[in-house]
């Protein structure tokens, strides 16, 4: 594992400042906010300087300054954080007023304008150091259509699929060649989001033009990808250049498939870690995720998702392994899987934060190393 970032910050000047990034302007934004009040509880408070700036729906940034006054008197912080106090201008609250105190900025915003490559361009510009993936990857990982193509041509298995483009693609042929050419029943999900929003199963004609229909509410490029009858198993991937790999885990959904409300309304789904998966499989799929995350470009952290295609619905032998996507940066709350996986591998939650800070840090020196010179 990494190194701690925090020692020799500690013990010669200032903590080091951690500007906690939450809520956003995505469809996940609730998801954030819960997120964040987690990390906030585990974060060593000897190590860092914790500033919460909270992004409203709306895209207005706040200082949460009531968690920082409850950081401060040792008060439980509720279980989400609302994007409320002290409006602030985003580059000053992200520079801070320090020249002395390093700052690491920890984007824990899901989905678009912050999951995306957005915020990531935003802090390469003004120079510091944040935690997970960057521009490049941030943005490939997110958009499930493009991720998809770049799979393909790195020999990755996945789900057979096509792409929509709303105003390229012709809507009066979609869904014939959907029947033609994946057939029913299909998943259809928006290109750019996460968190299982807008995604719906289709078993008939008519549910699959309402389920492209209820997809472009959020986004103008679809994945419509065949069903597949499989075990859902992910992996948690935390480094950068040589990247370690937890324990699988496999989630047993209480619905249909792993929806919104499986996941985060009624908590029936059940989490099984370590996966019960025999050793070659499991060495198997830990080194299929460490292959997705380097071909995607990522690093810090990513949760990669599989189905495991044991038998098809004809009898026939399955597939075995099939990427479903990657997420840059995964749910956070100690109920969430990255970091359950984590636990699961000997890595507990306030640890676990401590390796993302540092492997932030070490991702800014490599890079801020290099010439500008002509």
């Amino acid at each position: 594992m990494t190194s701690d970032p925090t020692a020799a910050s500690s013990a010669s000047g200032p903590l080091l400042r951690l500007v906690v990034l939450f809520g956003g302007v995505s469809a996940e934004h609730d998801v954030s906010c819960v997120t964040a009040a987690h990390v906030l509880a585990a974060a060593d408070r000897s190590k860092y300087d914790i500033v919460p700036v909270g992004i409203t729906r709306d895209g207005g940034w706040f200082r949460q300054d009531k968690a920082i006054a409850a950081l401060a008197d040792n008060v439980d912080l509720p279980n989400s954080l609302a994007p409320e106090g002290t409006e602030v201008d985003p580059i000053d609250i992200l520079r801070g007023e320090s020249s002395t105190q390093q700052t690491v900025v920890l984007p824990l915003l899901h989905g678009p304008h912050g999951e995306d490559g957005t915020i990531q361009g935003m802090l390469e510009l003004l120079k510091l150091p944040y935690a997970g993936s960057g521009v490049l990857g941030s943005a490939v990982c997110m958009d499930k259509a493009m991720a998809k193509d770049v799979t393909a041509h790195y020999g990755i298995p996945q789900c057979r699929w096509m792409q929509f483009r709303d105003g390229v693609d012709d809507a009066r042929e979609i869904v014939g060649k959907v029947e033609e050419e994946l057939g029913l029943p299909v998943f259809v999900k928006p290109a750019n989001m996460g968190s299982s929003v807008g995604i719906t199963k289709a078993h008939n004609r008519t549910e699959l033009d309402a389920a492209i229909n209820l997809a472009l509410r959020y986004d103008d490029v679809l994945v419509i990808e065949e069903s597949v009858t499989a075990r859902e198993i992910e992996v948690a991937v935390l480094g950068n250049a040589l990247p370690e790999v937890s324990l699988p885990g496999e989630i047993l959904p209480g619905s249909e498939f792993y929806d919104y409300e499986d996941k985060y309304v009624t908590g029936a789904a059940q989490l099984v870690i370590p996966a019960e998966l025999s050793t070659a499989d499991t060495d198997a799929v830990r080194e299929l995720a460490v292959r997705a995350f380097t071909a995607m470009r990522c690093g810090g952290l990513a949760r990669v998702d599989f189905f495991y295609e044991e038998s098809r619905a004809d009898g026939e032998p399955g597939r075995g392994w099939l990427l479903n996507e990657i997420n840059t940066m995964p749910g956070f709350t100690p109920a969430s899987m990255y970091p359950k996986m984590w636990e699961a591998s000997g890595l507990s939650y306030a640890d676990l934060i401590d390796q993302i800070v540092a492997l932030a840090l070490e991702t800014y020196q490599r890079r801020s190393g290099f010439s500008t010179a002509h």
